[in-house]
């Protein structure tokens, strides 16, 4: 395990905004409650808490890696009205503590799923 700090910064914060996850015409997740990571010069990654995804629609995988800074990652894949995306979406169910805001969060490939959208309501 690693802790992020000066040479390895990370942070995670309330998003302000509404964020949309669509995959094959349906919302997939909706919420008002995005927490934004931000991880050394990473792009930001948005995680959704599990309570605003539609659940039903997400098959977990044997798939799984190691972040030193966060834990062990979880995977899931998309399924839609048979159309599937693979190893979409991720959750550090047991994240470090110091990303511990993320548990019970899940966050998306944004190439894997159709639409992802912020709004201011």
């Amino acid at each position: 395990m690693k802790t992020p700090g000066t040479d390895h910064p990370i942070t995670v914060e309330p998003h302000r905004r509404r964020l949309r996850v669509q995959f094959n015409g349906r919302t997939v997740a909706d919420t008002q409650s995005a927490l934004i990571l931000r991880e050394a010069s990473y792009p930001p990654v948005f995680y959704v808490p599990r309570a605003d995804a539609d659940m039903a629609l997400f098959e977990r995988t044997a798939h799984s890696t190691r972040c030193p800074y966060k834990g062990q990652a979880a995977y899931y894949t998309l399924v839609v009205d048979g159309r599937r995306s693979e190893n979409a979406v991720w959750s550090y169910e047991e994240p470090y503590e110091a990303v511990k805001a993320i548990a019970g969060h899940l966050a998306f490939y944004p190439d894997r799923v159709d639409a992802f959208g912020e709004s201011d309501g």
